[in-house]
């Protein structure tokens, strides 16, 4: 009976006693000793942080403490020193436990100081609100019973305990703003960046200005051969087109990024001992139209690929013509601008705008994961797994059709040919795609421990708590990687109108208009560049029309 009927009880006596300990202790509990001038004439010599007050060391205790100090130095009451010194540096013993001040005594001490306390405009804080104090404990002749003086313990005089992150003065912002940084609020992560050093960061941005330029000129020739001859890219085609489009506006705004420097991502200083700080939320304008357009058209990239694949799967399995998929074009435009709009709206709307102090522009799920994980890494799958489902299904049932037409050499030929190019072009896209998808779910899983180790980096420059959690070393390669893919993909546009008849319809332009433009006039401005650009784009605008 004993071992069946009385061990549910007995576990609940040792619960108990677990939970009653747990009330005075606290994990990894290590007293420190007392570096307050003010305290270090108390019967105690060791203290415990957090305090009552959520103070985290001495030094800010100290500093919460100074408004209370003209009671002390007008000896209002003979309780208030020892009173303020174990609420704002609190007595701790080697059994784990620490001592607050009690009721008794704290009702003393606002009845004896009530005059001064209101002279001196003197606001109690509500943690030392008395009814909130535990009852005084008395010794048998009747008076409080005070702290046990204690010694220094052997063990480290500073305790190890993850207190979370506190915002320091120098990352603070102004109130209202929604600004959050590591889950304190009014708080901004600093301009100069966490990660990297100067250096490396100018390396970044000089990498990425580089990059932007490559793909955005990669992009413009792709749109500007559609313009040459519009009737080329017909359906199901005519989706790169506008993905070139896309990513020539993404390209165009890293770029941007790259001129203004951290201008737009940053913010200055709002406190005298504050430091810049980076754009958390959507109150800079600059910043937000940055976001706006960078978001925007990056998820419109996306979802033309995946547009452009249910056009090729329509071609390819179904059997649908040029005319009959041209015919929804509404609908496609619809969706591919209209879904990213939304995305945009809603960011907006939630204030998830933020500052990247490596490119210069602003994105969103830079600092804050769950924007990260809805906003950037899910679509980016959807993206992914819907264009690659359409995509197999285009090229099997393509491959079904070079099986029936086997023994028409000419178009087998053909067809062979465009499924090389379709899939040449689509490892091209996904390659970069994936492996930006990579970085972001990477980036996402350690983006935990780079906050920690930056906090144990700089808890003793900004006089935050340190974190004891696992920390390290990140490499700018990631980055850079990252950035890079990001621009590459856009670059893939390029491969489809690369070809033998790119080459001759550019000819057949620069020919035509060096005739129609170029006369006697032509010959005495050889020289001008400007007017000669103006004039082939004035031509090329008339053709467009024209046609």
């Amino acid at each position: 009976n004993f071992r069946s009927g009385h061990r549910p009880v007995l576990n609940l006596w040792w619960l108990m006693g677990i939970c009653h300990l747990s009330c005075y202790s606290h994990s990894l509990f290590t007293c420190e000793p007392i570096k307050e001038p003010r305290c270090l004439g108390m019967q105690y010599n060791l203290t415990f942080f957090p305090n009552m007050m959520e103070h985290y060391d001495q030094d800010i205790a100290a500093n919460r403490m100074e408004p209370f100090m003209p009671l002390v130095n007008l000896h209002c009451s003979p309780e208030v020193h020892q009173f303020l010194c174990q609420a704002f540096i609190p007595a701790c013993t080697e059994d784990t436990k620490v001592i607050r001040p009690c009721r008794d005594r704290c009702e003393t001490v606002k009845s004896d100081c009530k005059e001064e306390i209101s002279t001196f405009g003197i606001t109690w804080p509500l943690e030392l609100q008395c009814d909130r104090l535990e009852e005084c404990r008395y010794s048998p002749d009747g008076s409080a019973l005070p702290p046990t003086k204690l010694t220094t313990p052997k063990t480290s005089p500073f305790a190890k305990r993850d207190l979370g992150f506190w915002c320091p003065l120098q990352l603070k912002t102004r109130p209202g703003q929604g600004s959050a940084f590591l889950g304190a609020g009014d708080c901004a992560p600093p301009c100069s960046n966490m990660y990297f050093q100067a250096d490396e960061i100018e390396f970044a941005k000089t990498f990425i200005g580089v990059c932007s330029i490559v793909c955005l000129g990669a992009t413009l020739f792709t749109f500007l051969t559609f313009l040459i001859d519009v009737k080329r890219f017909r359906y199901p085609e005519r989706p790169i087109i506008f993905y070139a489009v896309c990513y020539s506006f993404v390209s165009l705004i890293y770029f941007i990024g790259f001129l203004l420097g951290n201008s737009a991502s940053c913010n200055k200083a709002v406190y005298p001992a504050a430091m810049d700080t980076v754009v958390m939320g959507s109150q800079s304008k600059g910043c937000t139209l940055l976001f706006m357009l960078l978001y925007f058209f990056s998820m419109a990239g996306i979802v033309w690929w995946v547009i452009l694949t249910i056009t090729w799967f329509l071609a390819a399995g179904p059997k649908w013509s040029c005319e009959a998929i041209e015919k929804k074009a509404v609908w496609f435009h619809s969706v591919a601008w209209g879904i990213p709009g939304a995305l945009t709206v809603m960011l907006l709307a939630l204030n998830k705008v933020e500052g990247d102090n490596i490119s210069g522009v602003c994105f969103v799920g830079l600092y804050d994961l769950d924007a990260l994980r809805y906003f950037v890494l899910a679509p980016l799958c959807i993206g992914v797994v819907v264009g690659l489902s359409l995509l197999l299904a285009g090229i099997v049932s393509l491959n079904n059709v070079r099986q029936v037409i086997q023994h028409d050499e000419r178009n087998q030929e053909k067809l062979k040919k465009f499924m090389i190019r379709i899939g040449v072009f689509s490892g091209l896209y996904l390659v970069p795609l994936v492996s930006l998808l990579g970085c972001y779910i990477y980036e996402q899983s350690q983006r935990s421990t780079w906050e920690n180790t930056w906090i144990n980096d700089r808890c003793q420059e900004y006089s935050i708590p340190c974190s004891h959690k696992v920390t390290l070393t990140l490499n700018l390669s990631l980055f850079l990687i990252k950035y890079m893919m990001t621009l590459v993909v856009g670059i893939s546009a390029v491969f489809w109108v690369s070809s033998k008849k790119t080459c001759s319809e550019w000819a057949f332009f620069f020919n035509r208009t060096r005739r129609k433009s170029c006369g006697l006039n032509c010959i005495r401005n050889r020289k001008s560049f400007g007017n000669l650009f103006y004039r082939w784009l004035m031509n090329l605008i008339l053709q467009i029309y024209l046609e």
